[in-house]
């Protein structure tokens, strides 16, 4: 009988991943199109004549607009229970967030100069695509372990 309930306790425990990673994909994608976002307007308004340098910037700055929307949303919608838990240690739950985001822009800034290295500067959108999808994975991670267990 002990067996019984422990295989429904871990399918329910399963679906529950599943429905929160799919919320998950969903704040990453809306947190995509936020990042991606500034990153375009940042690059064609403010930074359209320095070349490489400007994707890169407007890359950091595309990136925290997605990280703090990423943020309230992991904390509302994707995580259940993270709002009460995060509440009490409010500062150290967003500062170990920030690191892996810190960490996450790492990779991004990597990827994206190695790809408009690689396939040039007007190609920058097409790269931002394939190392977010990499990034995604890396921040889903990292703050399911260490922020929102």
């Amino acid at each position: 009988m002990e067996v019984f309930r422990n295989l429904k306790k871990t399918n329910l425990e399963s679906i529950d991943f599943i429905f929160e990673f799919v919320r998950y994909l969903f704040v990453g994608g809306s947190a995509f199109l936020v990042d991606t976002g500034v990153l375009f307007l940042t690059k064609k308004l403010l930074f359209f004549d320095l070349g490489k340098p400007g994707i890169l910037i407007a890359t950091a700055l595309g990136f925290i607009a997605g990280l703090i929307y990423n943020y309230i949303l992991s904390i509302l919608f994707v995580f259940k229970g993270a709002e009460d838990k995060v509440k009490s240690k409010q500062l150290k739950s967003f500062i170990i967030f920030a690191l892996i985001g810190v960490i996450g822009l790492g990779l991004t800034e990597g990827g994206m100069c190695f790809g408009i290295t690689l396939f040039g500067d007007k190609y920058y959108l097409i790269v931002k695509i394939f190392v977010a999808s990499v990034v995604l994975f890396w921040n889903y991670i990292a703050r399911k372990i260490f922020i929102f267990k």
